[in-house]
């Protein structure tokens, strides 16, 4: 497959690490020119060239330029009928989009993460998937969204992800002041964390660590009571309002 890559920040990038081995030839803008030089450095498949460049040596285009850029730098550009879009932006829906595509007849929209570029991450789409599916589902799991609302609401639940980090760090400071091998410490945490959330649902899994007056009860109890979830949940509401 003939993919060419519009911008070439970190997503962008590790995209194009998680597919660079699979037989494809990938072309990348010279935005981002260091993380371009570093993908063409690293991998066979990979080359550099101009926007337009790109554009003419593709089949497969992946859009991942900063929304407020984003029409100047494609409203420059000659896509063609038979290209296939798929944009990493989520703040710009498909309906602005596609007329800064045209004429291209696919346009989708992909988020994924930094793991793509091992495997193992989780992908949101909108619009034709098919093309994301067969690049990325034999390693990731892929959510098909139903509509731009919905998509948005993902994007804005996604964002736990960084407070979830950010306390298993606290977390790991905490007990790393407390015994001989702080990296040990973090890294049992992670691991603990990781293979708890994969055990089953959330349900299932606040079930099991319901033991009463354990500690995970105790502890959980005192977040919950401090304010933890009703904050949780005033974030996602303004994450959520119109900008």
């Amino acid at each position: 497959m003939r993919i060419g890559v519009i911008g070439t920040g970190t997503i962008a990038s590790a995209v194009v690490q998680g597919i660079a081995g699979d037989g494809h030839t990938i072309t990348v803008s010279r935005r981002s020119a260091a993380n371009a030089a570093r993908l063409e450095a690293a991998y066979a498949s990979v080359g550099v060239a101009d926007n337009q460049q790109v554009l003419d040596q593709s089949d497969v285009v992946f859009i991942g330029l900063m929304p407020d850029v984003a029409p100047a730098v494609l409203g420059a550009l000659r896509f063609r009928a038979d290209q296939q879009v798929i944009s990493f932006m989520a703040d710009v829906p498909l309906a602005a989009l596609a007329p800064m595509v045209a004429p291209a007849a696919q346009v989708s929209v992909m988020i994924p993460f930094p793991a793509i570029a091992t495997g193992g991450s989780v992908i949101m789409t909108l619009g034709e998937a098919a093309t994301i599916h067969s690049l990325f589902g034999a390693r990731n799991d892929i959510f098909a969204l139903a509509s731009q609302q919905e998509l948005g609401a993902f994007v804005c639940a996604q964002a736990v992800l960084s407070p979830a980090v950010k306390m298993v760090q606290d977390a790991a400071g905490w007990l790393g002041a407390r015994v001989s091998d702080p990296q040990e410490a973090e890294r049992f945490l992670r691991l603990l964390v990781a293979s708890g959330l994969m055990g089953g649902t959330c349900d299932q899994t606040l079930a099991a660590l319901d033991t009463p007056g354990g500690y995970n009860q105790r502890l959980r109890e005192h977040m919950v009571d401090s304010g933890c979830s009703d904050a949780l949940r005033r974030g996602l509401d303004q994450l959520e309002a119109p900008k």
